[in-house]
């Protein structure tokens, strides 16, 4: 009875280690791709998105590189990782349309105070700043909640690729604002992706959750106010020419 239940355990870790690689280099493969489509580009804020499909393709492997190393506990909880992966990436992809329409909108404006020189400087600095504090609020808190909650992926109450779907709002709501401030001072930019994509692992993996959601906030405020003092001394930040 006991070798029955050895093995079965070992089929087990089995199902949720094969997913867990995979999603892993899923990742690695993700990162690596993102870093050669951005060489050379500007990447500072306000940077072009370019046109709507390109962006589209772009910002998927930029979410499976950054969102997929913290997704593994979740994706390995579900009936079959794939499919909650996939259905966990479209959330993403609407939310980066979203986010797409939002700016370039912005940009066709042409508003000549929005020039880094000018208001634009300011105007990165108060979506970082207002960033930190959405890190601070009960929308924010409730969505961490649900985002680090492996039972969700794990219902069975419901399709699989709607469980992903399901969990991916959820991150959005809790890790939208990060990705907001990513977008002012360069979503393009490589190094700064790095660093949100390991703020968001620490929210969703560190056991202290409040701890490190006021890490987070902490961070992004400081973030925000050297931005609109001293730009130039943030590492890894191109400013407009």
């Amino acid at each position: 009875m006991e070798r029955v239940l050895e093995r079965a355990g070992t089929r087990t870790e089995l199902r949720r280690a094969v997913p867990a690689l995979v999603l892993i280099a899923v990742a690695a493969a993700s990162w690596a791709i993102t870093a050669h489509r951005m060489d050379g580009m500007d990447m500072g804020p306000g940077t072009p998105l370019g046109a709507l499909g390109w962006f589209a393709v772009v910002w998927v492997t930029m979410m499976a590189a950054m969102m997929l190393p913290s997704l593994v506990p979740m994706a390995v909880a579900s009936r079959n990782a794939i499919l909650f992966t996939c259905g966990y990436l479209v959330t993403w992809l609407a939310a980066g349309a979203l986010a797409y329409a939002l700016f370039e909108g912005v940009r066709s404006l042409d508003l000549s105070w929005l020039a880094w020189d000018r208001g634009g400087q300011y105007v990165a600095a108060g979506v970082i700043l207002g960033a930190a504090l959405y890190e601070l609020t009960p929308l924010k808190s409730a969505c961490l909640r649900q985002c680090r909650d492996p039972e969700l992926a794990g219902r069975r109450d419901r399709p699989v690729l709607l469980t992903g779907l399901q969990h991916g709002a959820y991150c959005v709501g809790s890790s939208g604002a990060l990705m907001a401030a990513l977008f002012a001072v360069g979503v393009m930019n490589v190094a700064w992706m790095v660093v949100i994509a390991a703020l968001v692992a620490v929210e969703k993996l560190l056991p202290w959750r409040r701890p490190a959601v006021v890490l987070t906030a902490l961070f992004v405020a400081a973030l925000g106010i050297a931005v609109a003092l001293a730009p130039g001394h943030v590492p890894g930040l191109t400013l407009p020419g």
